[in-house]
């Protein structure tokens, strides 16, 4: 392995199944600057070192020295350790995709050794009745792998977890002090194989900086960890630290000790900020200059924003890199049978950014305030798409999660048009508002483009909560676009919240009845339930009176952005979390619709005041709009088979065409004077995605006048109804 200049590390834990993005978005702007990088994931390598039979071996062998065999669940996996190693690498293996067949086998009742995670299988029987082999495979491989990761945090770490470690250090750690101790503190076993991966990295890369990207609270400890060793062995190397957790926690840090780990903290946009240091490492100039960076100074932390240059635009930042990193060695687990989840964990995604910032930017509840979401800024569909050939080049994935806040209606739009004119044939998912842009229309474009499901905020399903919110979306609105979506074949799944503030208990029931309703009617396949948390840099963290709430504030010198508050209402939200989730979970494998919502509550809650038929009734409303003369005409089909014919009308017989229009699983006819039916043809491929121009609703009508007469009555004759029912779309 060749030197390199940049040691770019996403350190324990985020994800199993793909790299998070951060490294890859900042090796490809550095390849624009030439400079040298390497990247690496060391999550998933440590994750890979552990669950290795040498790893775990040694994993038993440290819990029987320290006697913390405590649980009969722990003393369970401990005698049957013989038959957890035996089958461990051939299971990682097969969830890394390596060894299909074994799916079989761990499908029978008595390959796989099955602890207290097991348990829950009685009630996931008919939650993965429909799921496939393989995906029931990788459920029960992943409760295996569970049960081993319950027993390291019983008996050898206690701050393990697959997709976080030491989160609960990390989570709004107003104060240094307690995470400065743990550092002060022995390396634990997880530590130890941590540090050793990162040693020989260093030792084979020989970089002048090292960057540790923290997107994540349990990402804090351990990059902290890795600060700690290069400071003690190679104190030569410069250290920087930057992402997520440092954007939104790490704005107030004012504690020197910090410093002891780290020589630089970066906030938002990481590309300026990082060719800055690296000149200051490299170059080692004499006037430092530095954009939105803290640095220890005499003893104090210093932030410095000196540099006049403007942050780069989106089209100027490369295209994401992931090389270096072991794409082929990453695992696919299922945790639950929620099939939204299963997206975030199962499977390998490329991660593209569609706009930078959101396009809406005034929900209450976000942190609107910050750059990353303030700053709105889209890139090009031309662009876009070419970094998706780009990336499919270099990964072989033909997948892509777009991370957006909220990705735009009008972008959207552009870049299935491009995929679709580029005959590419991807898979695509992304978050989104719902809001009314979003038509049927729209949605079938997408799902022909690829896009197999969205996620958005229904957030608090109540109105005059949505209003607070200023999400600028009603439930009804909600209800229309979640059908739309449906319909069109793409999966919806929806953020719900609870504990917003003010929020009655009465509204939390009604909300939880128009969920119910929701999934009832089919138009919803997903959700989750989170509870409020107030951020700092949000509209109500910001002005909290404004929201009738009052923050207990601390002293900040270390991290700061969950807040706690005390809410006038006096309603203890807490006691809902139990009864919104297992209700939600029935909701979603389409049972206990029937039941009354007390029925999920060991307290009592009021009656619901939502019309039973509330959002039937949002659905039955009105939507028609006449199309303008603007909008695109997009057809999604083949041209079509012509046949000659003859129509009577008013006893005569006029010569006419049979167009036969096949599509993927089906075929229908349309018949049209001959002429018409000419004029038509040429109309269709004037509105194919491939069309230098995509002919407009404006230029289609007039083109129709100046041989016939009244359009409107052609556009909405049989022959035309059938053929906007099958992919001819107004846009």
């Amino acid at each position: 392995m060749e030197q390199r200049d940049l040691l770019l590390i996403t350190p324990p834990f985020t994800q199993l199944n793909t790299p998070y993005p951060a490294t890859a978005y900042i090796k490809g702007f550095l390849n624009t600057k030439d400079v040298s990088a390497f990247q690496m994931d060391l999550g998933i390598e440590v994750i890979l070192a552990l669950f290795s039979k040498d790893g775990m071996e040694s994993m038993f062998e440290k819990a029987f020295d320290n006697e913390r065999i405590i649980s009969s669940n722990s003393q369970r996996i401990y005698a049957l350790q013989d038959q957890y190693l035996q089958v461990l690498e051939p299971i990682i293996s097969f969830l890394q995709g390596h060894n299909e067949t074994l799916a079989r086998q761990i499908c029978t009742h008595n390959y796989l050794p099955r602890a207290s995670r097991f348990e829950q299988l009685d009630d996931m029987e008919w939650a993965f009745g429909n799921m496939g082999m393989q995906d029931k495979a990788k459920h029960l491989a992943t409760l295996y792998l569970e049960d081993l990761s319950d027993f390291i945090k019983e008996c050898v770490d206690e701050n393990f977890g697959f997709s976080r470690y030491a989160e609960r250090l990390g989570m709004s750690a107003n104060s240094f002090d307690e995470i400065y101790e743990h550092l002060e503190s022995d390396l634990t076993p997880i530590d130890q194989i941590t540090i050793d991966i990162l040693e020989k990295r260093i030792q084979e890369v020989q970089p002048k900086l090292v960057c540790l990207s923290v997107p994540f609270p349990g990402n804090l400890y351990s990059s902290l960890r890795c600060g700690q060793f290069i400071k003690k062995h190679y104190p030569k190397i410069k250290i920087a630290f930057g992402g997520g957790f440092a954007n939104t926690e790490l704005r107030s840090v004012t504690d020197v000790r910090v410093f002891d780990f780290i020589d630089y903290i970066a906030l938002d946009d990481g590309e300026l900020p990082l060719e800055l240091i690296v000149n200051d490492v490299l170059n080692c100039e004499k006037q430092r200059v530095f954009k939105r960076t803290f640095i220890l100074e005499n003893n104090k932390v210093v932030y410095k924003n000196n540099s006049t240059a403007s942050d780069y635009k989106q089209s100027q930042v490369g295209t994401p890199d992931y090389s270096g990193l072991l794409l082929d060695e990453y695992i696919s687990v299922i945790e639950i049978a929620n099939p939204m989840h299963s997206l975030w964990s199962d499977g390998r995604w490329n991660k593209l950014t569609m706009a930078h910032g959101c396009y809406w930017g005034k929900c209450t509840f976000c942190d609107v305030s910050l750059d990353y979401i303030k700053l709105y800024e889209p890139v090009a569909a031309g662009i876009l798409v070419d970094r998706m050939e780009q990336l499919i080049a270099q990964t072989g994935e033909s997948g892509f999660h777009f991370v957006d806040e909220a990705a735009p209606p009008a972008l959207m739009r552009a870049v299935a048009l491009e995929i679709l004119k580029r005959k590419l044939s991807v898979t695509w998912w992304t978050n989104i508002r719902f809001e009314k842009n979003f038509t049927q229309d729209l949605c079938h474009l997408l799902k022909a483009s690829g896009c197999i499901a969205v996620s958005g905020g229904l957030e608090v399903a109540s109105d005059r909560l949505l209003k607070l919110i200023d999400k600028g979306v009603t439930v009804a609105q909600v209800a229309q676009v979640t059908r739309n979506l449906t319909e069109s074949g793409i999966m919806v799944h929806a953020y719900l919240m609870y504990g917003y503030p003010t929020q009655t208990v009465q509204e939390t029931v009604d909300s939880l009845e128009m969920v119910r309703q929701l999934f009832e009617l089919g138009i919803i396949q997903s959700g989750f339930w989170h509870q409020f948390a107030l951020t700092a840099h949000s509209p109500i963290g910001l002005n909290p009176e404004e929201f009738g709430i009052t923050p207990q504030l601390n002293p900040i010198s270390f991290a700061n952005n969950d807040v706690q508050f005390d809410d006038p209402t006096g309603v203890d939200h807490e006691q809902f979390s139990y009864g919104l989730k297992k209700s939600l979970f029935n909701y979603m494998h389409g049972i206990g619709f029937e039941l009354d919502l007390q029925d999920w509550f060991d307290f009592k809650v009021p009656q619901s005041q939502i019309d039973p038929h509330y959002i039937e009734d949002c659905l039955n409303q009105e939507t028609y709009k006449a199309p303008k003369s603007n909008h695109k005409m997009v057809w999604l089909g083949n041209a079509p088979l012509v046949a000659t014919s003859t129509i009577h009308k008013k006893g005569k017989e006029i010569s006419s065409l049979k167009l036969q229009f096949h599509q993927a699983t089906d075929w229908f006819e349309i018949e049209l004077e001959e002429s018409k039916a000419d004029w038509l043809i040429e109309q269709l491929e004037k509105s194919t995605p491939e069309a230098s121009t995509i002919t407009t609703y404006g230029s289609m009508k007039n083109s129709y006048e100046s041989q016939w007469e009244q359009f409107e009555t052609f556009w909405f004759s049989e022959p035309m109804e059938e053929l906007k029912a099958n992919g001819f779309l107004i846009l």
